[in-house]
């Protein structure tokens, strides 16, 4: 179930940006959580992020969602393809 989420994180952010070849999603699990770090090309950082965090946000909410009914929390953390 992990990777079904991992892949509609991927194909989210793939539809968002301008260099969909440099997106990556990395799962990072914790104890009561999981973790998605989501890479993407530093030009394109701005529209996932989105004005005000708008975009960001709704993939959170998304992800929100699809965790709850699964009894799962899930975290997105945004990167550009530099940070570590």
């Amino acid at each position: 179930m992990t990777q079904q989420i991992q892949q509609l994180v991927y194909e989210m952010a793939q539809a968002l940006v301008d260099a969909p070849q440099a997106v990556h999603v990395q799962t990072i699990e914790r104890d009561d959580s999981i973790l998605f770090r989501l890479r993407v090309a530093q030009p394109d950082i701005g529209k996932v992020i989105g004005k005000q965090g708008r975009t960001a946000r709704s993939l959170r909410t998304i992800l929100a969602a699809v965790g709850s009914k699964h009894q799962l929390r899930f975290n997105l953390d945004i990167l550009d393809e530099d940070e570590e």
